[in-house]
């Protein structure tokens, strides 16, 4: 190949990372048909097929997710230089796109995210809430956040919260009427809330342990829900226990709105971390906004 069809390649990965040709138009800020053009220029140039186009759905093929693989790192630290080289000396511009849990909304992003856009307002965030844990590479992210357990091992992996504890709660009103759980076991007579996964859709066993010994609880109620956060505003409203990340709900537990129970079967987790695939692809925005995080999250 005499040249680089940086225009094609820019708008396949834009629309591998919407999943649509109409997000990629509107991620670019171009037509849908002049991405369509460029795709389809890009698969004539390379005599294969990179996406598979329906009237309802797009994917890729084998081809075209090979090519994000590849060139989809690449890519983007090309333009994160061309966009450094084009700053002003100190100055930080470029994009940050970021998958996280919802649970780390409050956690990590309320605290960061000002601190952080006052010091580089000019590097772009996307933020996409997912409870899914995601490929990073594939998803066109520059990093994820997650629980530490549900990280793969050949991630770079980077300390974002303490570690901190899953309790069950119940508001004062809920407890006055139904009691309190004295053992794992005594979940099963409780009205539950219980969370659904958005990726199985399993409901989801609250896990306790004490000691060396554990228990996974299929524990029932009239609802359900996908959102974590909600679980814990239900049970304050009475209508049951919830199973919460302790840090999420500091301040109802300050104010009595809701109460712990089976304490001493709370499990410990190692807490939140920012996740991507080596040192060598971390951007400077991603630097910035780790130091940022430690900084304001850790005291480092």
């Amino acid at each position: 190949m005499d040249d680089i069809p940086f225009t094609q390649l820019q708008a396949f990965l834009a629309v591998a990372r919407a999943n649509s040709f109409i997000g990629a138009a509107r991620e670019l800020s171009i037509s849908r048909s002049a991405v369509s053009q460029s795709v389809q220029q890009l698969e004539e140039r390379l005599r294969v097929v990179l996406v598979q186009r329906t009237t309802r759905s797009v994917s890729l093929t084998d081809a075209g997710r090979r090519l994000v693989d590849r060139v989809g790192p690449v890519f983007a630290q090309t333009a994160a230089a061309l966009e450094e080289v084009s700053a002003k000396h100190g100055e930080v511009v470029g994009r940050l796109r970021l998958s996280v849990p919802h649970a780390a909304v409050s956690l990590i992003l309320e605290p960061v995210l000002p601190t952080f856009r006052e010091r580089c307002p000019r590097v772009e965030i996307e933020l996409v809430l997912d409870e899914r844990f995601v490929d990073i590479v594939a998803g066109g992210y520059d990093a994820g956040v997650r629980l530490s357990e549900s990280i793969e091992r050949d991630m770079v992996q980077v300390r974002l919260t303490e570690p901190f504890r899953f309790v069950v709660v119940g508001s004062p009103g809920y407890l006055a009427k139904h009691g309190r759980p004295r053992r794992p076991e005594d979940l099963l007579e409780h009205e539950c809330i219980t969370f659904r996964s958005p990726t199985t859709g399993a409901l989801y066993a609250w896990e306790l342990e004490r000691g060396r010994k554990s228990w996974r609880v299929p524990v029932r109620g009239g609802i359900a829900t996908n959102d974590g956060l909600l679980c814990s505003t239900l049970a304050k409203r009475g209508l049951g226990l919830a199973y919460s990340p302790e840090a999420w709900i500091r301040d109802e537990l300050r104010r009595g709105e809701l109460e712990v129970v089976l304490e001493e079967y709370a499990p410990m987790v190692p807490g939140y971390f920012l996740y991507y695939p080596s040192r060598n692809q971390q951007s400077v925005p991603l630097r910035r906004f780790v130091e940022t995080a430690k900084e304001l999250l850790l005291g480092r």
